[in-house]
């Protein structure tokens, strides 16, 4: 048997089996929360502080010396968490995707960026669709993949091999050409939550491919079919992956139930692009 597996009949009714089993056994299945296009604005603005952001001469510390609750991590690692943040939510991709992006899988162009993978978790053969990323305005920088990706590559000189690599002592990237693992990445998320007083233990690698598909069903609009050919997932709609990235019973309501019939609710978001916030813009 070839194929992708996701798609099915087989592994389908198991699935559905084992979802009912597990009703039966009374387990509640939970994902990762998703992260809105908030919790990141809230990161980018905090990252961005000039005492967070600024690059600065390397400082030992001594081991004994009580560091701040807020010293997690230095200006580069912040660098990196921006863009990797951009990548994964806007893109849709797992988190171990953008860690293991090298540099020849961008390009970039007066528009922006193009971003080609080799291979995906449900496309170990290639034949992968490239990502054409395009600026975003200024009111969007905290999602904008080109202005962080920009930042990185000018603050950490990485120009070749990996462009997340893991961050060692100093706050700078290891010169040997090894990506930055999950657990790295996760951590350091984790920590940048707390920065803002979030629990973080909701919160994991997979919260960004959720809130990304989300963030794009809601906020932009986008049709079912749109966000399964962006993020690559079948369009055959036998299983309905795509259901349980846009829903799930912990992440946080866009709207309240309430609300849904009222004509006198308060005005959405302003979209930036056409200038309505009308809920049904």
């Amino acid at each position: 048997m070839t194929g992708n597996p996701s798609i099915s009949e087989t592994v389908a009714t198991y699935m559905t089996s084992l979802r009912t089993r597990k009703v039966h056994a009374r387990e509640t299945p939970t994902s990762a929360c998703a992260i809105t296009s908030d919790i990141l604005e809230q990161l980018f603005d905090f990252n961005h502080l000039p005492e967070n952001w600024n690059i600065k001469d390397y400082n030992p510390r001594s081991r004994l010396q009580k560091e701040n609750l807020h010293q997690w991590g230095g200006p580069l690692a912040r660098h990196a968490l921006s863009a990797i943040y951009a990548i994964t939510f806007l893109c849709l991709l797992r988190s171990d995707e953008v860690l293991k992006i090298r540099r020849e899988y961008i390009e970039f162009n007066k528009n922006g960026v193009t971003l080609t993978l080799p291979f995906r978790k449900t496309h170990k053969d290639g034949g992968i669709q490239p990502f054409p990323i395009q600026a975003l305005p200024e009111e969007e920088a905290h999602l904008c993949p080109v202005r962080a990706l920009g930042e990185w590559m000018n603050a950490s000189k990485i120009m070749t091999g990996y462009m997340f690599r893991k961050i060692v002592s100093g706050d700078w990237p290891s010169s040997q050409d090894i990506p930055m693992t999950s657990e790295q990445f996760l951590e350091m998320f984790r920590n940048n939550l707390l920065d803002l007083d979030i629990d973080p233990y909701p919160y994991g690698t997979h919260s960004f491919r959720r809130g990304g598909c989300q963030y794009l069903a809601s906020q932009r609009r986008w049709t079912i079919r749109q966000i399964c050919s962006w993020g690559g997932w079948s369009l055959e709609f036998s299983n309905l992956t795509i259901v349980r990235y846009l829903i799930s019973w912990n992440d946080n309501p866009t709207e309240r139930r309430e609300d849904l019939f009222n004509p006198t609710r308060p005005p959405a978001l302003k979209c930036y692009h056409c200038g309505r916030s009308c809920h049904c813009a």
